[in-house]
This record gives C-alpha cells, structure tokens and sequence, in this order.
C-alpha cells in the first residue's frame, strides 16, 4: 500500500511545511496532496513543492474543475509533468454549488457529465494524436455558441504527448464512483471504512466494465482520506474528530442535497446522520456534534493511542492486499505520526 498525506487549505497566509515533506519523501511516502476551496489555488502550492523535492509525487485534492477549462487543465498537467519529471497527479473534483456558483460564478451544473467530458478531452489533449475536436453537452472545441466569432478551430498541443498524467476525481455518490472507474485512474473517497468496500466498490467495478478493457482494481488506485488523531487520551481524540464529520454530515449542502449525509447513510448511519443535519441547520452545532457516534468515527478515521492505532491499521493492511485501498492519504500533524506509518505499511 502507498502512503500519501494531505496538506488541506492554508489560512490568509500561505505556509507549505516543506521540511515536513521532505521529511515524508526520506521515510518512503509516495505522495503529498494540495488543496483549494477559495483561498489559495492548488496549482501554485503544487509547483511550489515540485520545485523542492526529488521523488515525492505531488497532486491536486482537488482541482476545481469549474473554475478551469478543460485545457487550461491539461495545459497546466502536461506542463508540471514534464518540470517535474513525471512526478504530477491531476486530481479533479466538481466542487459544490456553493463555490462554483457563488465564488467562480459558472453554474454548477451536472457534475458527473462535466467530469466525463472533461477527463475525455484532457486525455485527447495530452495524447496529441491530432486537433482536439469534442461536442459534448458540456463543453464544445471549437465553440460555435453565442456569442462566438466562428473563428475557433480544432489544435493540437505544441508540447510533447504526456499521456501517462495521472487522473484521480473525488467522489463518493454512486454515478460519481461509476464515472471515476469507468474513465480514471483514481478517486478520493472522502473517508472509507475498509470493511465496507462494497459500498464503493460496487459502483466502481461497474464503471471498470463500461470501460472495458479487463479495467479493474490492478488498474486503478482507491485513496481514501484517513484522519489520524493521535493522543493518549481516547475521549479527547474523538472529540477532537467530532466537529468534522458534524460539519459535512450536518452543514456541507442544503436538505435533501448534501452528499455526505447520503453517504453516512449508506454506511449504516442514516438515522443519526438525519439528526445531525436537522440540528445543524437549525443552528444547532453543539448538540449536532455532540451526536456523531464514536463508532462511526471508529470506521472511518484512526483514533487514539499509538498501540490502538496500530491494532486499527489491520483492515485497512487487509484491505491493502485485496487492492480495495491502493493509497491511504493521511492527515499528518507532525513527524511521529508519519513516521508511526512509514514503520507499521511501508
């Protein structure tokens, strides 16, 4: 199983721990993952980090893909493939409404067709068999709608083919997972339980046969966000984790359109992910939080004691060897913590 881990958003001011990473690339890690919401970008902090390393792999957790075109998007990957050695992982992801309209100000749209599309024509991009040519009902090269001069026409990438860019796409709804195995070469689930792969691993396999091929699992990295909260104190560190998952279960979209109170569900908590998110439209985020179950937690993240985590690593090393988690990308607070997981998975 590969090692990643994650850097999440910076606050007003931008602060990559580069000794950190470094640190990670010394004891084996793979990866280390950028991300945006509306603050910094996650290209710029990306290249920022390629420029300083040697063999860790960087990617995008996530790009917007709304707020890119298509081949802006295959552009800016081709580009740091090549500075960087082959080193670059186009993660992609539809964000939320909430974003992608208020902030980027495009309509949201149908995420999983704009995916669809847009993976296509990044993949014709860095292939550069030939002018792009796509009419899609997202996205059209050339452009022939309103407000056009007529004048587009198909091109082709001055730069080198790079067709071997990773692409993983966020996602934990059913079409989503469907599309990221039909057309790419990884996804983020947002958390996992390894016991419970099928709740993934069903839509997955039936995108891989779309895809056709003989796609499957040997093809095709599943890298699930895991939250470690080390600490002595067992009460404590699952109170610390608590907030997060009231936030997206309860606050992360409106009633009736949050993803991840749907997911919950479909973990087996739907009746309390309910609850959760009443109280917390309602304003109440206390006792919204105060409900996220430990069993839950439990599943979905590494909670507790070093020895505990160590005993709570055995399904995800299971799941490992199965090929149900190619990568665990971790949130990584300091060095014992890596250092904890470069000793028990690499």
């Amino acid at each position: 199983m590969k090692l990643g881990f994650l850097l999440g958003y910076s606050g007003k001011e931008i602060s990559v721990p580069i000794d950190l990473i470094r640190q990670a690339e010394s004891v084996g890690f793979d990866s280390v993952w950028t991300a945006e919401a509306y603050g910094n970008d996650a290209v710029t902090t990306a290249s920022w980090i390629l420029a300083q390393t040697e063999k860790i792999k960087v990617g995008t957790a996530i790009m917007q893909m709304p707020a890119r075109t298509p081949a802006m998007c295959a552009m800016t990957s081709m580009s740091l493939h090549q500075l960087s050695g082959g080193r670059f992982i186009a993660g992609l992801g539809a964000s939320g409404p909430q974003v992608v309209e208020g902030w980027h100000g495009v309509p949201y749209g149908k995420p999983v067709t704009r995916t669809k599309e847009y993976i296509q024509i990044m993949r014709e991009i860095m292939k550069r068999e030939g002018p792009v040519e796509f009419d899609g009902k997202v996205y059209q090269m050339p452009n022939h709608g309103e407000g056009t001069t007529g004048l587009g026409k198909p091109l082709k990438s001055i730069l080198s083919a790079c067709p071997d860019v990773p692409i993983y796409t966020a996602s934990i709804t059913p079409a989503g997972l469907r599309c990221a195995g039909e057309f790419a070469d990884g996804v983020f689930p947002v958390w996992m339980n390894p016991e419970k792969y099928d709740v993934l691993g069903e839509h997955i396999e039936q995108g891989f046969e779309k895809a056709g091929h003989g796609k499957g699992l040997k093809d095709f990295d599943i890298a699930p966000f895991v939250t470690v909260a080390l600490n002595d104190d067992l009460d404590a560190a699952f109170d610390a984790l608590r907030p997060w998952l009231a936030l997206y279960i309860g606050g992360m979209g409106a009633k009736g359109k949050n993803f991840y109170h749907d997911y919950a569900g479909r973990l087996g908590y739907g009746e309390v992910a309910t609850r959760i998110q009443d109280l917390y439209l309602a304003g109440d985020k206390e006792e919204a939080t105060a409900l996220v179950p430990n069993e839950l937690l439990d599943e979905v993240a590494l909670v507790g004691p070093k020895e505990r985590i160590k005993e709570r690593l055995v399904p995800w090393k299971e799941a490992g060897k199965r090929g149900e988690v190619g990568s665990m990308l971790l949130s990584v607070g300091n060095v014992e913590v890596m250092e904890l997981f470069a000793k028990e998975l690499l």
